[in-house]
């Protein structure tokens, strides 16, 4: 395999930052849960939406455009420094007031709409084709055991570990060491120091592109338009690249904020309880990157998301009519089964259809798209039923009837996006 050591680099170092960083982002959803404050988060999660409606477009654009390891290089310093200067401020105040929290979240979340489709431009840009399949597993496994690291770290920090063990779901585990619950400040800084971490490793990638691009010197909105236009040539791949994105937009909704809301409102628990549940994520995720090259090797890409989606719909339903942890554990096991399924297989269908020098304009473009699905739900949630006693519950009925939906545009084209030639 060319570039094989580049490729290893660039895991280390996702999976360096993603640990604290994932931390992070089990951590703030709770810190507001916790406060009897979600609609003021949920408030803050539509606002980062609308800003990164603004910023989704032009990352494909830089992302085509510039070096990606450079990219990856501005990126981590920017957001390493600003954390640790937000971390500062907590240790200087004893407390972070919601807002800064609310800033690192947006700052979070606007990193990862240039990060991921980065990753994987870069990865397409320097591995060959016959390994597509294979590179996407390892990126989804990587990812998930690094989300897995991040829920077990998120539980151990979050609910401290006390002289008797950790207490959780009924059961106290004996540990060999003590942990007082961490200020979510104290978080934060972890995750600054992660992202210098990466910094450094990313600063020894030395790599042979596969593929060469040819050198962009039109303006940022000229580049957005010739990812738009390649699309509207194929409308079958934006058709699939929007609708199979869609059991996504559901993830970034139930691990964001409706899990937690779910987990303080209707199962009563503790966040513990909401961090330990990622964890089940994470194993499901991790589960499917081993087996999914068996399990759909008989089976299409679309049809295999097509299965996917619709289990992914059932899910939602079984945590509407239901109220149990263990049932919350067992549905996000699934969850991750079908969003890392859905993730793999759709990435390598559309690294076969898209060309290397209009990949990350065409992703940009399907990010938009999640972004405007994304501000549409949140805007929903945003209605005062969904805050009154247990009635978050309906919101996990809502993503079910909107992943049905996905279902059937994906059957109703699915003759088409088959018929699609590569065009990579």
């Amino acid at each position: 395999m060319k570039n094989f050591s580049a490729i290893i680099l660039l895991f280390v170092a996702n999976t360096i930052s993603g640990i604290a960083q994932g931390m992070s982002m089990i951590a703030i959803p709770w810190y507001f849960a916790e406060q009897g404050m979600m609609p003021q988060f949920l408030q803050g999660y539509l606002l980062t939406n609308f800003l990164i409606l603004f910023w989704a477009p032009y990352c494909g654009t830089l992302i085509d455009k510039y070096n990606r390891k450079h990219l990856f290089l501005i990126l981590n310093i920017i957001v390493g420094v600003i954390l640790l200067a937000v971390a500062g401020v907590g240790w200087m105040q004893g407390a972070l007031e919601w807002y800064w929290v609310v800033m690192v979240f947006t700052l979070t979340f606007i990193t990862y709409n240039l990060h991921y489709p980065n990753l994987y431009a870069f990865i397409q840009e320097i591995s060959e084709e016959k390994y597509y399949g294979s590179i996407t597993s390892y990126i989804e496994i990587q990812g998930q055991i690094t989300a897995m690291l991040a829920g077990a770290g998120a539980t151990l920090l979050l609910a401290g570990v006390g002289d008797q063990g950790l207490e959780l779901m009924s059961f106290t585990f004996e540990l060999p060491f003590r942990i007082d619950p961490w200020p979510i400040h104290e978080i934060f800084m972890l995750d600054g120091l992660t992202y210098l971490a990466s910094f450094i490793v990313i600063l020894f990638i030395r790599y042979v592109p596969v593929k060469v691009r040819k050198k962009q010197s039109l303006p940022l909105r000229e580049q957005f338009k010739i990812g738009l236009d390649y699309l509207r040539s194929y409308p079958e791949l934006l058709i699939f690249g929007i609708a199979s994105y869609l059991v996504f937009v559901t993830v970034l909704m139930e691990g964001f904020f409706l899990g937690a809301a779910y987990v303080k409102d209707h199962l009563q628990e503790t966040g513990a309880v909401y961090a330990f549940s990622e964890i089940f994520y994470a194993v499901g995720a991790i589960f499917t990157g081993l087996t999914i090259r068996f399990l759909f090797k008989k089976m299409s890409m679309p049809m295999g998301i097509i299965i996917l989606t619709a289990m992914c719909a059932m899910v939602y339903f079984a945590l509407f009519t239901t109220c149990s942890i263990t049932v919350l554990l067992l549905t996000l096991f699934l969850i991750g089964i079908a969003n890392a399924g859905v993730r793999i297989m759709r990435t390598t269908f559309l690294f076969q259809k898209v060309p290397n020098e209009v990949f990350g304009r065409a992703a940009s473009i399907f990010a938009l798209s999640n972004i405007l699905f994304r501000i549409v739900l949140l805007s929903l949630f945003l209605l005062p039923i969904f805050h009154t006693e247990n009635n978050i519950i309906y919101a996990f009925l809502v993503l079910s009837i909107f992943l049905v939906g996905a279902v059937g545009v994906l059957v109703v084209n699915y003759p088409k996006i088959m018929a699609t030639k590569s065009s990579a």
